[in-house]
């Protein structure tokens, strides 16, 4: 059931550029050849939600964040900067120090009148993330856009806008940590910046030693390319019950071998599949896995490191099987996909980008689900508390949208922690995406009643359109 949309106006002063708030570098830095790859060139949002905090009564957030800002900026100064594109598509950071764009604004609205259920899509989305005339292209604009918008509560919202180019989740996270920090007093940041993005070059006679199935080039044969007028954005709840429900589809050799991530990952696949109700049988459909490396290089990448270390681990299936066979057939391909990745492999993706023009990933009946549930987003802290809600703002996003997935951390209204996940589909693909959710998870003992909750909006299930 739709929940009732809320809409309020928000004043926004015009546009500033905060530059560093001292002299730094001016020269020209390569991004690696993981950071420029086609698939990474586009503005990803995020949201953050904050509560009014008495012991900050009189402070002006937007005014705190905005000086915070200027002063790491000068450890993180290349995000000052603006990128620029040489020969063979290699991307590189002019370090001008301009300044990162930032936008103060009010609204008529109260935090508590988003709902006890915080979670994308967001109601006027475009009024907190202005997308200010002419900076939202990759090459030569701000790198980063920040609007901080104060709420009649004395809570604040702020959102941003990052070229994903810059940086990953983690290296994102890494950064708002800093403005925390320094918001909040300190000097510096307690873990400082690394840039070296060379570390992630390719090498001097590229030759890639791993498949890369991810960046094959597919025809869309059959016309499955999702369309993205009208598309609808939801958001799923997957409490402890959910998940315990799915991993009690396994065998039992598989249930205690798989994580949360193999498991809601597989789910997600399957049903997103059999909702898209494909024509042919024998289409392949893909799911990518964005897959952390920063742990599995020998040596590891340096403590500080904020570029892009992730890479696009592919399992594919034919719809037939994929849409027939039980929930462990997909868990056992996501395992297998994943276990692939290692820092040699992003070496071997840095040799393939290099050699073939860095392509983009494969988006032909393909799905991307990220998991940003440990990357701390919710914990960033400036001074007002850490956030209500701290994450992607919307599902969908990329270079090419409609694609992706982001597993959330999130507290439902009943006080129950879980993984909230936003979906983008046509409306009649997600109306059948949420009957097979429904089926997965009433066809055990005692779902029924959860996931009719979940259906009509009493738990984190959300309708409307953004």
């Amino acid at each position: 059931m739709a929940s009732s949309p809320l809409h309020f106006s928000v004043r926004r002063r015009p546009p500033q550029l905060v530059p560093p708030a001292s002299p730094t570098p001016r020269e020209l830095k390569r991004l690696s050849d993981i950071d420029d790859q086609e698939g990474l060139r586009f503005q990803i949002p995020v949201i953050q939600f904050y509560r009014h905090e008495l012991a900050m009564a009189g402070q002006n957030p937007a005014a705190v964040i905005r000086d915070a800002l200027a002063r790491t900026l000068v450890f993180y100064y290349p995000f000052a900067g603006r990128l620029r594109e040489g020969d063979g598509k290699k991307l590189f950071v002019d370090c001008t120090g301009e300044g990162v764009l930032f936008i103060e604004a009010e609204a008529d609205v109260k935090l508590e009148d988003f709902g006890d259920a915080l979670q994308p899509p967001f109601p006027c989305l475009e009024e907190l993330l202005f997308d200010a005339e002419g900076t939202s292209a990759v090459l030569n604009t701000p790198l980063l856009l920040i609007q901080v918008t104060l709420l009649s509560c004395g809570g604040f919202i702020l959102a941003l806008r990052l070229n994903h180019t810059m940086s990953d989740a983690p290296g994102l996270v890494q950064l708002m940590t800093a403005v925390g920090e320094l918001a909040r007093g300190s000097s510096s940041p307690s873990v400082i910046p690394v840039w070296r993005r060379e570390l992630l070059e390719a090498g001097p006679s590229p030759a890639p030693y791993f498949p890369h199935h991810e960046y094959e080039q597919v025809p869309d044969t059959e016309g499955t390319i999702i369309p993205l007028d009208e598309m609808a954005h939801c958001s799923f709840f997957f409490g402890p019950r959910e998940i315990r429900i799915l991993r009690s589809r396994l065998p039992p050799q598989l249930r205690g071998a798989s994580s949360t991530f193999d498991i809601l990952t597989a789910c997600l696949w399957q049903s997103r599949t059999r909702a898209l109700q494909p024509a042919d049988p024998k289409e392949k459909f893909r799911i990518i896995c964005i897959v952390n490396t920063r742990g599995r290089f020998n040596p590891p990448l340096p403590s500080g490191f904020y570029g892009n270390a992730f890479a696009f681990p592919v399992a594919i299936a034919t719809a037939g099987e994929l849409c027939s066979r039980p929930l462990d057939y997909a868990v056992e391909l996501v395992k297998r996909a994943k276990s692939q990745v290692s820092g040699d492999y992003l070496h071997s993706l840095a040799d393939y980008m290099v050699m073939n023009g860095r392509p983009h990933f494969t988006v032909v009946r393909t799905y991307v689900v990220s998991d940003v549930t440990r990357a701390g987003f919710g914990d960033v802290d400036f001074g007002w508390g850490k956030a209500v809600y701290g994450g992607p703002a919307k599902g969908g996003v990329g270079a090419i949208p409609g694609v992706a997935s982001f597993f959330v951390p999130f507290v439902n209204a009943s006080g129950e922690k879980g993984i909230v996940v936003p979906v983008c589909l046509p409306p009649p693909a997600m109306r059948r995406f949420a009957a097979e959710i429904q089926r997965l998870l009433s066809a055990q003992s005692g779902g029924d009643e959860r996931v009719l909750e979940c259906i009509n909006g009493t738990a984190p299930f959300l309708l409307s359109p953004l």
